[in-house]
């Protein structure tokens, strides 16, 4: 891949990216652990995979905008439409818009093609491990959502049974449950090394929280 064309594809993202759970960082990082899975493969074209990892984020503020769209569709669409105005032939225009298409996790897409898959890799380490939770509590804190709820009878609730949108939630649904859903060998061993980290902060999460709570029967003795 020549830099110059490195270069205006990485400039289009940048001027895509105002999520702050989902910013060029979060793209970089993608990008960098995509290339070193790529490593454990053969045959990558990795100027698909480099323009992929770069451009799969570019529908996120539409889908912040509209939580009726689904960002990968957005995406993908809009970086089809401009690699092709930037003279990429058809059907590699469209490689690179199904690698975006199926990256989400909740997109019903399922990746096709080996750099679909590395992409999709690379993109749920992300959420894996010290850098799953802090993007989680980034993107809960931006729309509001809060690290527990409360069940029926007033007491911790810790996310297995919640109705509403909460850190506990999105962890014991998605984020637990992502270690055993890569495609590469490689990225199910480091997913693996990062999976106790982000176990332990849960744990401690709704361990701490419980012992808050311990003072509400206080307060109700003390409020007559």
């Amino acid at each position: 891949m020549k830099k110059e064309q490195y270069l205006y594809i990485e400039q289009y993202m940048l001027s895509c990216m105002q999520d702050s759970a989902h910013d060029r960082e979060h793209v970089y990082r993608v990008l960098y652990l995509a290339l070193e899975l790529a490593e454990q493969e053969q045959e990558v074209d990795r100027e698909i995979l480099i323009t992929a990892c770069l451009l799969h984020d570019i529908g996120r503020t539409e889908q912040f905008e509209n939580p009726a769209l689904c960002h990968a569709e957005v995406g993908g669409k809009k970086a089809y439409a401009f690699l092709r105005k930037h003279g990429w032939d058809e059907s590699r225009a469209h490689w690179v818009e199904n690698c975006i298409l199926s990256h989400r996790y909740r997109s019903g897409y399922v990746p096709d093609s080996l750099e679909a898959k590395l992409l999709f890799d690379a993109d749920k380490l992300d959420v894996t491990g010290a850098i799953g939770i802090a993007r989680t509590l980034l993107y809960q804190g931006k729309v509001g959502d809060p690290l527990y709820s409360l069940n029926d009878t007033g007491e911790i609730s810790e996310g297995t049974l919640d109705r509403v949108p909460s850190f506990c939630k999105e962890y014991c649904w998605k984020l637990e449950k992502i270690y055993d859903e890569f495609y590469t060998e490689a990225a199910r061993r480091m997913a693996r090394q990062r999976q106790q980290t982000a176990r332990e902060f849960y744990e401690g999460v709704i361990r701490e929280a419980k012992e808050d709570y311990r003072g509400k029967k206080l307060l109700q003795k003390s409020v007559k």
